[in-house]
């Protein structure tokens, strides 16, 4: 069997535990494995003779076990070992005289103790590294790393010298996210095993066995550290309980970066290599996985995040260049207004167009008469009049006797979309279709037909536009509501619905960065609307601490006095169920959140494994990462109810940051927060209703139909509200947990109110403590209404997260290195080093590596907008 980058570790390993344990941390192949990037390194732990050793300075030394004990646990399982040191023989080698120094182990499993203590067998020369403290007078090590170098009895040690041994415990250590199942030392045997058997002639055969289980002794057997015999690798699984014996790292040969290129070819080209400076991709691995300083180790992601850069503005500006020689429907303006459906439209609205919806309408009006596709970036605040840009865009399709359709996210937004743009556009006899996979079978047949005819109409439809059924042979314009809910396969899928590519227009209330929109939807133009129509009032946003009764009782009072003048208000919580399995989110796990990703671990740089969010909608970024990031090691579980999403920040953000984690409180649910309400007597005779992703899209109509009403004026949901849903009527909203969302969300859930001229209020109920990153996020929320400013402000305060990751998709990035706000330069620097090499090989015919990582990073990053 020949190992490959593509090779599965299912394969290659016979530990099944550890196989699984890999698996829920996104590695499933070896390739998986080498991007599975350790989040900080180690600095070396100097070799101090126990009499120099300082309490509280890690230190590392070579010593003879005297003596050890198995102390059981007072009226506990489990017990702890003790061993009694002391480098007698070895300190005059420093020159210092003899210390003594104490080893304790503690365990609930009887069988870790019993087999730390065999390897602290009296008589063995062992070397140790940790951290020293005292206990009872004492110099004390509580569980160090140690490797075994001689035993008494002529068994087989674990390392075959001192000095290679003192090698292993002081140099930098890679420390990566683990998870209850693998700890860090685990998962970098594990690599280094499988580098190892990728730097053999491609001949030979290699297992990686995985020796004990990570669990436990009992669970996978005695600890492996041996050779396999016939020619076939064995990388030792470590042992139990996060403690590692080094396995075989140190007697196996070296890696050495010549013999690991064979089966790691460099991504980037040569000349582009050593423009940069850069290492080979092997190389680069090499210093990542199994440093020699730590500046190699820096000098290596350094590597990695150009190459990144590298592929993804390839990946970007060839599907650009790719778009050029497409053909599309010119769709020219008629001559005369009063022929033009487009210019009775907006002669017919009630206001004027704001500066940049004109702009923005002119933009796409000369892009549209091309005979190339537009390709078009529209992102506006919420409420800055994208709809009125994108039916002018329709109309002009129209004008040219095509068709258009508007695709949105959820049956809800579509059917609201339908009626608004029937009420702006059914005097002039447009014919406005609706499809939605809820539709009655006659019902849609109708629609299809009619679209398959290729007569000139508007088309506004959910996914179902993206199925076999629909084809719309004369389709010149394609509206995606919400960019980030479509891939690109599906935004394929419509092009080859026409007979010709239709323009793309891709619409966006999600705020990102302009730095970031500029970087990563390079390929398309993009255009912002900044500006608010007249008549909206801006929204008064107040941060209640929870703990405050008196503020939140009073808000209370201010909420049933709105709904007392006939206005409607939203509570928000992260969660469905009032579960306590849900609320163990665990120390480790980055913040809830959606639309934008939502706050990242902030204070913890592991994080949890993102899940789906609510009803289909994003969740939080402030959601996710299931590629690289694990589930922390104290654990993250999700609702047995609504799987509300976890976002953790770009481990890589601040590589050499490893803060203490902090125990978030439980999340309220919709559960919780509407069985408290109804019992408040400020809500005293009031209907308050529930609304839900399990709600099917009949009850969600009925539910938002009772609520715009006003006989149900108070409505308790989720972050399933955060976009589509417009009740003009809606002037307060209540967000709980805020500070576990991320800015750009609150400032989408915020939108939902103030939408009818009317006074409006979003408060935001937090039990972040005051000087907390958490704190100063909100601050950001609470002072400013842009959404670029905010997602600015987020991006700078919890890493690039969302608008690069696999927040937006829900699947796992292909990029994990790379951080927009700070790595701007080397992203502008690749692009311009990009665009110089497509001019002279725009096919990449010279670069065969880089053309397949392009293709990857394409087929990968389905969240990423691109033309093809």
């Amino acid at each position: 069997m020949t190992i490959a980058l593509d090779s599965a570790v299912s394969s290659l390993m016979t530990n099944r535990r550890r196989v699984g344990a890999l698996k829920s941390l996104g590695v499933i192949t070896v390739r998986d494995a080498l991007a599975y990037y350790p989040f900080r390194v180690s600095d070396p732990v100097p070799v101090t003779p126990v009499r120099r050793i300082t309490v509280g300075v890690k230190a590392a030394f070579v010593a003879t076990v005297r003596q050890t004990r198995v102390v059981p646990m007072n009226g506990r399982s489990g017990g702890r070992v003790e061993s009694i040191l002391d480098d007698a023989d070895f300190s005059y080698e420093y020159g210092s005289a003899p210390g003594t120094v104490r080893l304790t182990f503690f365990s609930h499993n009887r069988g870790y103790g019993d087999w730390m203590a065999s390897r602290l067998s009296p008589g063995s020369v062992i070397v140790v590294s940790g951290d020293p403290s005292v206990f009872n007078n004492n110099l004390q090590f509580t569980h160090p790393d140690v490797v075994v170098v001689r035993t008494p009895d002529g068994m087989p040690a674990e390392i075959d010298s001192v000095e290679a041994a003192l090698t292993k415990v002081s140099r930098p250590q890679p420390v990566y996210h683990a998870s209850s199942r693998i700890s860090s030392d685990h998962i970098h045997e594990t690599i280094l095993g499988f580098m190892r058997l990728l730097a053999e002639d491609p001949t030979v055969v290699g297992t990686v066995a995985g020796g004990a289980g990570d669990g436990g002794v009992g669970d996978g057997g005695t600890n492996a550290n041996n050779m396999n015999a016939n020619n076939t690798n064995t990388i030792a699984g470590g042992t139990t309980n996060g403690t590692t014996n080094g396995g075989d790292e140190t007697t196996a040969p070296p890696i050495m970066p010549a013999t690991l290129a064979h089966a790691i070819p460099d991504v980037l080209p040569e000349n582009v290599r050593e423009r940069n400076r850069l290492m080979h991709r092997a190389e680069a691995f090499c210093a990542i996985h199994n440093p020699d300083s730590v500046k190699q180790f820096h000098d290596g992601i350094r590597t990695l995040r150009f190459e990144e850069a590298f592929v993804s503005q390839t990946a970007l500006l060839k599907a650009r260049r790719q778009s050029d020689g497409i053909e599309a429907y010119a769709c020219e303006e008629p001559h005369d207004p009063d022929d033009s459906f487009k210019q009775r439209f907006i002669a017919s609205l009630p206001f004027s167009l704001t500066n940049g919806q004109q702009q923005v309408i002119d933009d796409i009006a000369a892009d549209m008469a091309k005979p190339s596709p537009m390709q078009r970036l529209l992102q506006g605040e919420v409420g800055s009049g994208k709809t009125v840009v994108a039916v002018a865009a329709m109309l002009q399709a129209v004008d040219a006797g095509h068709q258009a359709v508007l695709v949105a996210p959820t049956q809800v937004l579509a059917e609201q979309h339908y009626d608004s743009i029937g009420r702006m556009v059914g005097k002039q006899g447009i014919p406005v279709l609706l499809l939605t996979g809820g539709m009655k079978l006659a019902q849609r047949r109708r629609v299809l037909a009619k679209a398959a005819s290729g007569d000139p109409c508007i088309v506004v439809a959910t996914h179902a536009a993206f199925s076999k059924n629909f084809q719309a042979p004369n389709l010149a314009l394609a509206v995606i509501d919400e960019q980030h809910r479509f891939g690109v396969e599906q935004r394929e899928t419509l092009r080859r619905k026409s007979e010709k590519a239709p323009h793309l227009l891709v619409m966006t209330a999600t705020p990102i960065p302009r730095t970031a929109a500029m970087t990563w939807f390079g390929d398309l133009d993009i255009s912002w609307l900044t500006e608010l129509p007249g008549g909206r009032k801006p929204i008064r946003t107040i941060v209640v601490p929870e703990s405050d009764s008196h503020t939140m009782g009073r808000m209370f009072a201010h909420i049933r006095a709105r709904v007392d003048a006939g206005e409607r208000a939203y509570i928000v919580c992260p969660r469905i169920d009032e579960d306590a399995d849900a609320d163990d989110v665990g120390s480790d796990s980055g913040e809830i959140g959606g639309v934008s990703g939502g706050a990242a671990g902030v204070a913890a740089k592991s994080g949890t494994k993102r899940s789906g969010g609510d009803g289909g909608s994003r969740g939080s970024g402030s959601g996710s990462r299931g590629s690289s990031s694990s589930r922390s090691a104290r654990g993250s579980r999700k609702s047995r109810g609504e799987e509300y999403a976890t976002y953790i920040e770009n481990p890589f953000d601040e590589l050499a940051d490893d803060e203490e984690a902090v125990e978030k409180p439980p999340l309220h649910s919709v559960e919780e927060i509407s069985r408290r309400l109804v019992a408040l007597p400020q809500f005293a005779g009031i209907r308050i209703a529930t609304l839900t992703g399990r709600h099917d899209d009949e009850s969600k109509r009925e539910v938002m139909e009772g609520f715009a009403s006003g006989e149900t004026p108070v409505l308790v949901a989720t972050t399933v509200i955060e976009v589509g849903v417009d009740v003009p009527q809606a002037s307060c909203i209540v967000i709980f947990d805020a500070d576990r969302f991320g800015l750009s969300q609150l400032h989408q859930l915020r939108g939902r109110v103030g939408r009818g001229g009317t006074n409006s209020w979003a408060f935001l109920i937090s039990r972040a403590e005051p000087d907390s990153i958490a704190a100063q996020r909100l601050e950001v929320i609470r002072t400013s209404t842009d959404g670029a400013e905010i997602a600015q402000a987020d991006l700078e305060l919890r890493g690039a997260g969302d608008v690069l990751g696999d927040a937006q998709s829900g699947g796992r990035s292909s990029l994990k290195l790379l951080r927009v706000v700070k790595d701007a330069d080397m992203i502008g620097a690749a692009r311009e080093q990009t665009r110089e090499l497509l001019e002279s090989d725009p096919t990449l015919a010279g670069a065969t590596e880089l053309a397949g990582a392009v293709l990857d990073f394409t087929r990968g990053n389905e969240q990423f907008i691109t033309s093809t």
